[in-house]
């Protein structure tokens, strides 16, 4: 037998009658609200405050990925809201690629997103590789039979998306906080996220990770599931942003004794252009002067071929790391990953945004076939898909990069073997076709 004055018993007994279990429960009635009493008003609205949401797709990430993915899963009657930890106004000012492959175009266009497009994209039909001061046109148009490649900068499509998806009544929730995946590997996946001081719980069928390198989705897959494939290059590219219109009806890939330069172009007024810096290279150490002066040098042109680099104001500078990373598989359960979630390429190919649409475009008919009918096979198959165009992006940008860059150690040998693939590129139709189709977008095969 116990006391009642002998202290807390175990689970024996009329608790409520007991005089010390009153006084207890007193105690820490009276400590839970002293602890609410204390807690500054932004802290109170937060924990008194939760929502509950349901979906069918819940997108993190609103790039270029996750906004066609809302945009295709709309058009196919599934539901799906869209979070990013961002503000509107950020990712519809950052500066991303600029080029658009003919599918990725067609898809926008055929989709209803692609009419500002139309009217304010440069469609180029060719690219110029300059070496030894002598500029040599790969025929895009040409050699692909009939493909072409569309400037338009990302920020502008993301800026598309976004417009499109709110005018049809889509959920888009920007600068949202503390986002966490949950129970992906369970038919009721939830995910967590604070957005104006109320924290929101959102149910969902699938996850589509779409929130890039950094974000929180890669991470929510357990330890081991997970194999990561990395290719660090030892150089970075400062990138500027100049008012000053275009010194070439087409891109211009440089390949220098001083380094890679690339010039491209945004708009008839605004030109886009890289030089190959160290990686560890410091943006103060490259004023307005500096970075004109080695543009001028790298694109030189040989005597007899008449060009002019044309120089203004320049709005924007930023360097840029150089690095391929593949993730392998791109799902786990009912969580899928896409875009810079589950591969970087480096941008000499001018394939990211591509590659994430391309990405996406395979799991919007994967969802639409499970909504459908329960049909998970296109599903299952996604990494296996995905992936396979993904190493061959992979191989073209590596191929790309390591063709027209300067490597550390490199010698005259090294120089000449380079010199020789460049001149076998543009002096051989299969060669040259091998670069085209790459370059304007393998066609997708579901």
């Amino acid at each position: 037998m116990y006391s009642p004055t002998a202290g807390p018993p175990g689970r024996r007994g009329a608790h409520a009658r007991v005089p010390w279990r009153r006084a207890l429960l007193r105690a820490r009635f009276a400590k839970r609200a002293r602890r609410r009493l204390d807690r500054p008003p932004e802290r109170k609205a937060r924990a008194t405050r939760v929502a509950s949401m349901r979906t069918q797709v819940a997108i993190i990430g609103a790039g270029p990925a996750g906004l066609t993915l809302s945009h295709l899963l709309h058009r196919a009657g599934i539901e799906s809201v869209v979070l990013e930890a961002r503000s509107r106004d950020h990712v519809e000012r950052r500066l991303r690629a600029g080029v658009l492959e003919h599918h990725t175009a067609a898809l926008l266009r055929d989709t209803g997103v692609g009419d500002r497009m139309d009217r304010e994209g440069m469609v180029h039909r060719g690219v110029n590789l300059r070496f030894e001061g002598r500029t040599h046109r790969i025929d895009l148009e040409g050699l692909s039979g009939g493909a072409a490649i569309t400037v338009y900068g990302q920020q502008e499509v993301v800026k598309d998306l976004i417009a499109a998806r709110l005018d049809a009544g889509g959920t888009v929730l920007f600068d949202v906080d503390d986002v966490s995946v949950h129970g992906v590997d369970t038919d009721a996946p939830r995910v967590r996220f604070t957005h104006e001081g109320v924290k929101n719980e959102l149910a969902c069928d699938v996850v589509a990770g779409c929130d890039g390198y950094h974000g929180v989705c890669r991470p929510a897959v357990p330890d081991g599931v997970l194999r990561s494939f990395e290719r660090v290059y030892p150089f970075a590219w400062l990138g500027i942003l100049a008012q000053a219109p275009p010194s070439s009806e087409e891109l211009i890939y440089a390949n220098h004794e001083r380094g890679f330069a690339l010039h491209s172009m945004r708009s008839p007024s605004i030109t886009r252009m890289y030089l190959q810096v160290e990686p560890d290279e410091e943006l103060d150490r490259w004023p307005d002067e500096r970075i004109w002066s080695e543009l001028q040098t790298r694109l030189a042109t040989h005597p007899g071929e008449e060009w002019t680099l044309a120089e203004g104001p320049i709005l924007e500078r930023s360097i840029t790391p150089m690095r391929g990373e593949v993730i392998e598989p791109m799902q786990y359960g009912r969580l899928y990953l896409a875009g810079d979630a589950a591969h970087i390429v480096p941008a000499t190919g001018a394939k990211g945004l591509n590659l994430a649409v391309a990405d996406v475009r395979v799991l919007a008919a994967g969802l639409q076939r499970f909504f459908a009918d329960g049909d998970t096979r296109l599903l299952a198959d996604y990494s296996r898909i995905c992936l396979q165009r993904v190493w061959r992006v992979q191989h073209f940008s590596w191929w790309m990069t390591t063709m027209m860059h300067r490597f550390a150690g490199d010698d005259a040998y090294s120089h000449r073997l380079q010199l020789s693939q460049l001149d076998y590129v543009t002096r051989s139709t299969a060669a040259a076709t091998t670069l085209a189709e790459n370059y304007v977008g393998m066609p997708l095969t579901l």
